[in-house]
């Protein structure tokens, strides 16, 4: 068995209490041990056990993290939407419209094409620390196109999401009903065998309580994990649906009232927070500090998608936390990691913990502060995953045969 020690680690965030201290198991002068695409021992380095490893990397006192865990992306598209980011850039207010002009452009790409962009954002999102990162479809809005971006989905992760409920397709305009019978029935019977999730965007202008309760339920009596688009643009029953229905997370969650925060304390549903989104659309930041404080499980996502949120970069999600979202570092980096593993239900990521897959982020830092301490900056020196050492090189550089950024 192939093995690999990273010594001389500065700070090494294990998020593993038992192995360091407080709730990300910080070790300080720490030593880490990958084999066999797992953890194999993690804690200080004086500790470290004799004939630890095959092979030795000094980390030169900079820090480690788990992988970044990326749990909401739209990631299967085409087209570009750069003249709606700038007229809102200019004042123009986000409305979710422009999802059609996504949905024009991808239904007439070829899937070869939308299968390149794909890895190209993949391997953009590895060059920033995510090693595991869930996709959605929703841009396809057709059976056939809903199935074949799922399709193509499947090639770059394991983490898949059926989002025939993004908005009513164009052709339905009218007939909003007709369509939710749409993905509830033919849609969702072809989609579901490629998907272990599923998500609808509960948001006026797209669909309501009772629409998404319908479309949920029939998703989860197929076998799918409901997940839901909630109370982003305003005031709205989603975050109540998905804690009724023990939905893995409620993504966005920005407007909330104090009984939809009491729902999430008391429930396993994670609010997911997407501060890509309100940054690119200029939209009010989520209040982390007061779902933390109530108790609620928080996570952090990149929602790369090309309309309201055209980044990967969990680093930047991080800084944004932390200066607009009131989280302190710790919190940022814990839900950028165990908080995304949390919200996919994942227990083998997000960690670094003692037979965690062997997701391990090198920092050019000492320090996981740095990350919002140093906006910006790339301080991503070296990714692994499964224990396999990641090229990080320019643009343009692909994952490894294999597809090494699968979830």
């Amino acid at each position: 068995m192939s093995s690999l020690l990273i010594d001389n680690i500065g700070t090494l965030v294990t998020n593993d209490p038992e192995l360091g201290d407080g709730p990300l198991g910080l070790v300080h002068g720490a030593a880490l041990v990958l084999g066999d695409g797992v953890v194999l021992w993690a804690g200080p380095r004086a500790a470290t056990p004799e004939a630890a490893a095959r092979e030795r990397l000094d980390a030169g006192g900079r820090a480690v993290i788990p992988g970044f865990v990326d749990s909401h992306g739209h990631l299967v598209f085409a087209g570009d939407r750069t003249a709606e980011f700038a007229a809102r850039m200019s004042g123009r207010p986000y409305t979710a419209g422009g999802i059609r002009t996504t949905v024009e452009a991808t239904r007439t790409a070829s899937s070869q094409s939308l299968s390149r962009n794909m890895q190209r954002l993949v391997a953009e999102a590895l060059r920033s620390g995510t090693t595991t990162i869930e996709c959605k479809s929703g841009y396809g809005l057709t059976v056939a196109d809903e199935r074949r971006s799922l399709e193509i989905a499947t090639e770059h992760t394991d983490e898949v999401t059926y989002l025939g409920a993004h908005v009513v397709a164009p052709e339905y305009a009218d007939r909003p009903d007709a369509y939710v019978d749409l993905v509830r029935g033919a849609m969702l019977d072809a989609c579901a065998p490629h998907a272990g999730w599923i998500d609808v965007f509960c948001e006026r202008g797209a669909f309501d309580g009772d629409q998404t309760r319908a479309i949920l339920e029939a998703g989860v009596a197929r076998g799918l994990v409901p997940r839901v688009h909630a109370n982003q643009l305003g005031p709205g029953p989603g975050v109540q649906i998905a804690v009724e229905l023990d939905a893995a997370s409620a993504d966005h969650a920005t407007h909330l009232s104090d009984a939809d925060v009491a729902a999430l304390a008391g429930s396993r549903t994670v609010a997911t927070l997407l501060p890509a989104a309100e940054f690119s659309t200029r939209g009010s930041y989520p209040n982390a500090r007061r779902l933390l404080d109530a108790g609620v499980t928080v996570a952090l996502a990149a929602d790369c998608n090309p309309g309201s949120s055209y980044t990967t970069s969990m680093p930047f999600c991080i800084a944004l936390a932390v200066r607009d979202l009131s989280m302190t570092p710790d919190e940022a980096v814990w839900s950028a990691t165990m908080g995304g593993a949390r919200a996919l239900r994942r227990a083998d990521v997000g960690h670094l913990g003692i037979g965690a897959r062997a997701d391990a982020v090198l920092l050019d830092a000492p320090s996981h502060v740095h990350l919002s301490y140093r906006p910006g900056v790339n301080l991503i020196a070296a990714v692994w995953r499964a224990g396999a050492r990641v090229p990080i090189g320019p643009p343009g550089t692909a994952p490894p045969t294999g597809g090494d950024a699968r979830g």
